[in-house]
């Protein structure tokens, strides 16, 4: 039997020709490979529709990923927080979209410290109160934010609830001589109901309308004004909804999915069959490149493997899945060799804070403390802030380079 040596820290890690060896498990692994395919893909999907890719940045915060996509052709950098916006400028991010409202001064100092240094910059609003607040510190400070206004649902999110909201909000922004109002922002994610498709295709056309409606009343302070939504889920629907007629040439379309780079094998595996289905014509599709590697720690019962691995370690809005197992290496093998072993009919049953129950079929025999099982889960946001720093790994699961984050 081939036999594979994996062993990751969260703390610091030896980067050497072995595969992933030396060091303790659990440990969050991104495959290269799949990786570099959802950048350049998403990439050529905004540029085949006419917008920017904006990436959602709070799913990784992970420089190193930044930089890999804003070479691959995005425009800059989605965050949520003003110190995460912080955290991207330090390390060389200039084109800021926080797609989120900047309140309270303490976060309205990180965002005009950014400014000063010539960072480029744009948040949303959606209330009288905070634009005021934010023209007298901006004012104070002698310098100009650009703003967007957020569009909302009922029931939903953040956002201006209608129409009549979001004029009275760009007269105020207006008045404000240290604000400039530049664009509508949206997120159809919040979106849902019987037939959640009808619902965001409504949404997005609104929020054209909106942006059109805005434009000809002379309300945006620059030529070609940001219209920008999309998560990872509806991107091809939002999509859609921007390249039409009213939009082209006239305004700057932006995406902002975030999840995309390194897919999930749960809530967005399911989304993009649904995308590939509306849209047949797109090729290949999104691939999961993350996992997280742990150990059998205990097998109690029949029929029972206790894993190492716990919330601690992996998002869990839904369970992890069972993908692959592998036996620990001897020093003798060679481990970039390894075959993996079944784990045919593995069910997560239950995960408690450092430990994992599995569900073993009855013909499970083989099964060793010790062994080494790789993990998919969903939600990738809620995998990546638990690490410090993940590992980027080849098609042998050799060690490329650490995904340090910034959370």
């Amino acid at each position: 039997m081939q036999t594979v040596a994996l062993a990751v820290d969260k703390g610091d890690i030896e980067l050497g020709p072995n595969v992933l060896s030396g060091v303790s498990l659990p440990a969050a692994v991104v495959h290269e490979g799949p990786l570099m395919h959802n950048v350049e893909w998403m990439q050529r999907f905004a540029d085949a529709h006419g917008a920017r890719l904006v990436p959602h940045g709070k799913t990784t915060m992970a420089p190193a990923l930044f930089h890999r996509q804003l070479q691959a052709g995005a425009w800059g950098i989605t965050l949520a927080t003003a110190p995460q916006c912080r955290a991207a400028f330090a390390h060389g991010v200039t084109r800021l979209l926080m797609a989120n409202q900047l309140v309270g001064k303490a976060n309205m100092a990180i965002i005009a410290s950014l400014l000063e240094q010539d960072a480029t910059f744009y948040c949303v609003v959606d209330s009288h109160e905070n634009v005021r607040q934010l023209g007298h510190f901006f004012a104070e400070r002698g310098l100009t934010l650009s703003v967007l206004i957020e569009v909302g649902v009922e029931g939903g999110r953040c956002g201006c609830r209608n129409q009549q909201q979001i004029l009275s909000l760009a007269e105020a922004i207006a008045d404000e001589p240290a604000l400039s109002l530049v664009g509508l922002e949206g997120y159809e994610g919040v979106v849902h109901g019987d037939n959640p498709e009808s619902g965001v295709r409504v949404y997005a056309q609104y929020l054209v309308d909106v942006a059109v409606e805005l434009e000809a009343a002379g309300r945006f302070s620059q030529t070609n004004p940001i219209v920008t939504a999309s998560g990872s889920a509806w991107y091809d629907v939002i999509a859609e909804a921007f390249r039409g007629a009213p939009l082209q040439g006239r305004f700057t379309p932006m995406l902002r999915p975030g999840c995309y780079v390194v897919h999930d094998h749960g809530l967005y595996r399911e989304a993009q069959t649904a995308v590939m289905a509306r849209r047949p014509d797109l090729q290949q599709g999104l691939e999961p490149a993350l996992e997280v590697f742990a150990q059998v720690q205990s097998l109690p019962e029949p029929g029972l493997a206790i894993i190492a691995l716990g919330k601690r370690d992996i998002g869990h809005d839904q369970l992890p899945i069972a993908l692959r197992r592998y036996r620990e290496a001897d020093e003798l093998l060679k481990p970039g060799l390894a075959q993996p072993l079944s784990v045919a009919g593995w069910e997560v049953t239950k995960m408690m804070d450092q430990h994992t129950f599995v569900r073993l079929p009855e013909e499970t025999q083989d099964v060793e403390v010790g062994d080494i099982v790789a993990f998919g889960a969903s939600h990738p946001c809620l995998t990546f802030d638990k690490w410090r720093q993940l590992l980027l790994v080849d098609d042998q699961l050799n060690v490329k380079e650490r995904l340090v984050t910034c959370f």
